[in-house]
């Protein structure tokens, strides 16, 4: 029998146990991981839930100056100027916003706001547009450095 056992490779030495487990079977392993996956695709679209929107694009158009658009402009002051004139009290600015509206065509309004500027006089400055009845408001920004 122990000719036998040796013919076909099945001795039973010390040795021969540690050789017969080196492998380790991962199939099931795989197969465990491909059904996680395919639950994992098929829930992600339900679990995030968007509202479908045409986001607008990225466009940056040159300014047009004309002779008459109003330029209204807020420094780090928080003072409102007109072109280049301060404007003392959000009334003024609406009395003389309120002038302007009355021509045809309406003049666009353009908002220039410093950097360091609260946000606050320039939602004044929006707020009179609107109470004025001027529809073309533009704010005018520096477009970031191209790298």
């Amino acid at each position: 029998m122990k000719g036998r056992n040796a013919r076909f490779g099945q001795g039973h030495g010390k040795g021969d146990e540690d050789a017969v487990m080196s492998a380790i079977n991962t199939t099931p392993l795989v197969d465990v991981m491909l059904v996680l996956l395919i639950i994992f695709l098929i829930t992600v679209p339900v679990v995030t839930q968007t509202v479908k929107m045409a986001l607008p694009k990225e466009s940056n158009i040159p300014t047009q100056t004309k002779p008459e658009n109003i330029v209204l402009g807020v420094d780090t002051g928080n003072t409102i100027y007109w072109n280049t004139t301060p404007v003392k009290t959000q009334e003024e600015l609406l009395a003389r916003l309120v002038k302007e509206a009355k021509k045809d065509p309406q003049p666009e309004v353009h908002i220039r706001g410093d950097l360091g500027a609260k946000y606050s006089p320039i939602g004044r400055i929006v707020l009179a547009v609107q109470q004025a009845g001027i529809v073309k408001i533009a704010f005018i920004t520096e477009p970031p450095p191209r790298n």
